[in-house]
């Protein structure tokens, strides 16, 4: 309240400093005082030559300019006099001032202003959304955002993804069928959010996203996470020769530099299939799947099983091995156990966490393998 009486003061102070001079009178007209002067002027040149001083000739001359300049004295101060008839404009300025002008400014305020909004400390001022922060906060803020605005279309595409990398799998859920609603329709949002409704299955294919896969390759019969998933789903449900031949077309069919080649001619040895051109899987060293191959599934599954732990064991002891890191993670994916390559990839991230290189390259790596973030 001290503050509101502080600025009304202030106001009221301003508003007599620019009416105070129009509250005064103005001075005494100096027209008539130079009538006076000019007078006495007349009777000094009078005086003068009656003393001999001037002639009568520069006393004419002398008559004839003072009585001009008499003239015009006379005329200036009649046309000056009438200035009190400007007294009741001026008072009437003065009050409109003294209550108007408060009034039109309180209204506009109270109308478009917040006399009840809390003080906002230059520290919140100056902060800007800071990228450095924990992920965790960025996503509280867009979640906090999307909850006044649900049908950002936008929103909910950018953060569908960030949540199905924290594993937060029912929300993804939640996010990309927002993003499908608001944003539109393709065969990535449904491919997804099938990925996300296997996530929150524990890695298993179920039927609902079974059927957003499905709804993916109606969109678009490319599309290579789609129809990976789909092959998972057949090897899943026992039918490994219908898993073969989806992946071997999609081999067939996609660029040799896809960066999903990897993850499939793994995935395709796994079920027994031949990789078209002969190449093996990169989570084995070289011949070994060949050897695998003459093997029963038993014993393959074993031997692959083996391998991979000696290398998770040797990459406790060395941790700055990279490639080793992306070739575990790649072998959990092909084994279907993504906790486990989830785990380590976060064990990898902390082993090169030092070393920016070492921790750029396993970032571009993971990425490859669709788990970046």
């Amino acid at each position: 309240m001290t503050l509101w009486f502080v600025f009304a003061l202030m106001t009221v102070a301003a508003i007599f400093a620019v009416l105070w001079p129009l509250s005064r009178r103005g001075r005494a007209d100096s027209g008539g005082s130079e009538v006076v002067v000019y007078r006495d002027q007349l009777a000094e040149i009078d005086r003068d030559m009656a003393a001999g001083i001037i002639g009568a000739a520069e006393a004419d001359a002398a008559r004839i300019e003072i009585s001009r300049r008499l003239l015009a004295a006379a005329d200036q101060s009649g046309r000056e006099e009438p200035v009190q008839g400007s007294l009741s404009l001026r008072r009437t300025a003065a009050i409109v001032a003294l209550v108007g002008l408060p009034v039109i400014a309180s209204s506009f305020y109270l109308a478009l202003g917040s006399p009840r909004l809390g003080d906002f400390p230059l520290a919140e001022r100056s902060r800007v959304a800071d990228a450095n922060q924990p992920l965790a906060n960025l996503v509280a803020q867009v979640e906090a955002h999307l909850e006044k605005n649900p049908t950002d279309g936008r929103g909910w595409t950018v953060l569908a993804p960030v949540l199905s990398r924290l594993g937060r799998y029912d929300d993804a859920v939640r996010a990309y069928r927002n993003a499908i609603t608001y944003a539109g329709d393709s065969a990535d949002r449904r491919a997804d959010l099938g990925e996300a409704l296997m996530g929150s299955a524990g890695g298993v294919v179920t039927a609902d996203a079974k059927a957003e896969f499905e709804r993916a390759v109606a969109l678009n019969g490319d599309d290579a996470k789609a129809n990976y998933f789909l092959g998972l789903a057949a090897e899943q449900d026992g039918r490994k020769a219908d898993a073969a031949a989806l992946w071997q077309k999609m081999l067939a069919k996609g660029p040799s530099d896809a960066p999903w080649r990897p993850l499939v001619q793994a995935a395709l040895v796994r079920v027994g299939g031949s990789v078209p051109g002969g190449v093996s899987a990169p989570a084995l060293p070289d011949g070994a799947v060949a050897a695998a191959q003459d093997m029963s599934e038993a014993d393959r599954g074993t031997m692959i099983k083996g391998m991979v732990d000696r290398l998770a064991t040797r990459l406790k002891t060395n941790g700055d091995d990279v490639e080793g890191w992306l070739r575990l993670v790649r072998a959990y994916l092909v084994m279907g156990e993504r906790d486990k390559a989830m785990s380590a990839r976060a064990d990898a991230r902390q082993a090169v966490a030092n070393d920016a290189d070492r921790l750029r390259q396993l970032n571009e790596g993971l990425k490859t393998l669709g788990l970046d973030g």
